[in-house]
């Protein structure tokens, strides 16, 4: 063999070798893993949408991008992991409005009582005139904006029925820990204390609060329905839910696993996971009734009684939220001429 034959043959080999070693690189490469975490307890549709996310990131990722998921507070309770989110010790997660308002507090304007005229009409405002608005918002607080989900209807409950403003004036109320919540029950003559979702059933069973506004998703599931066992049908608002992910982990993410990512989560549209949510509601009410709760409808004319009585507070909280509060409610302003008054 020649001498420029046996150099051939050498660099060859080493290049066989080379592309062996990196082949075996790539087999022992991890994936990237982003823990998720939720406070919905599990059996409910938020955890089957987690988990069929999870499976959605795989598939996507080619198994290069994996979901690590925690669901029923297993991290704590979401006004905490909201925070660890922004400060990048959680990678992502889905949390109700009222707790990104935490991070920012423009977002409680989403849950301004009786403001929407119907789910359509909310619906529309959101995907279509605030979510850019939101996603800048959030993204000066270090917060990818990832989509929007369903969190449910707000009613009342408590011990008791309480069918008008005058049933819950001097009442404890639980209050949620932004300012449109206390604002809500201070305008309403009750006595508003900020309580974390996980401590309102012991709060009821120790006297501390009379009176919460909730959403039948978290009022089951949680046990809370047994420390306060009557649901009022008020329907003040519909609680929207948003997913997050701490904008500096995204951000390292590579290329390819970010577009993975985002096709994951275009795959389920927020028309698809609200539809699932509000679905479970009704389902939920029947087994809070077999189960010996009680729910009370308020009739159109004690409904118009709570509207009344809150619409014309709306710009004060406005102006108590602060910071681009202004802003933000005239974009729902305008959102909601755009819309038109839509039928849910």
């Amino acid at each position: 063999m020649s001498r420029l034959s046996r150099t051939l043959s050498t660099a060859l080999v080493a290049a066989a070798s080379l592309c062996i070693a990196q082949g075996a690189v790539g087999q022992d490469k991890k994936p990237v893993e982003l823990r998720y975490t939720t406070g919905a307890p599990a059996k409910t549709p938020w955890v089957m949408q987690l988990e069929r996310f999870e499976k959605d990131v795989d598939e996507e990722g080619k198994g290069a991008l994996k979901i690590q998921s925690f669901h029923s507070a297993q991290l704590g309770n979401e006004q905490d992991t909201v925070q660890q989110v922004a400060r990048g010790r959680i990678d992502m997660g889905g949390f109700s409005s009222g707790s990104v308002a935490l991070i920012a507090p423009e977002i409680a304007l989403l849950g301004l009582p009786f403001y929407f005229a119907s789910i359509a009409e909310q619906d529309c405002v959101i995907d279509e005139h605030l979510s850019k608005p939101v996603a800048a918002l959030l993204a000066k607080k270090g917060i990818q904006f990832l989509g929007w989900t369903e969190v449910g209807t707000v009613d009342v409950v408590g011990k008791k029925p309480y069918l008008t403003p005058a049933d819950v004036k001097g009442l404890k109320a639980a209050a949620a820990s932004h300012r449109v919540s206390s604002g809500m029950w201070s305008a309403l003559g009750a006595n508003p204390t900020p309580i974390g979702i996980t401590e309102i059933s012991s709060a009821f069973q120790t006297g501390l609060v009379d009176v919460n506004a909730t959403v039948v998703t978290f009022y089951l599931p949680s046990g809370l329905a047994k420390a306060a066992p009557v649901m009022t049908r008020v329907e003040m608002s519909d609680a929207p839910g948003i997913i997050l992910m701490n904008k500096a982990n995204y951000d390292k993410l590579s290329a390819e696993n970010k577009a993975a990512l985002n096709k994951a989560v275009a795959r389920r549209p927020a028309a698809q996971l609200r539809a699932e949510i509000r679905g479970f509601e009704e389902t939920l009410r029947g087994m809070h009734v077999k189960a010996g709760g009680t729910i009370v409808q308020t009739t159109p004319a004690q409904r118009e009684e709570w509207r009344k009585l809150l619409q014309p507070v709306w710009p004060a909280m406005v102006k108590d939220v602060g910071g681009e509060s202004a802003n933000i409610f005239q974009l729902m302003e305008a959102g909601k001429k755009a819309c038109g008054d839509r039928k849910s």
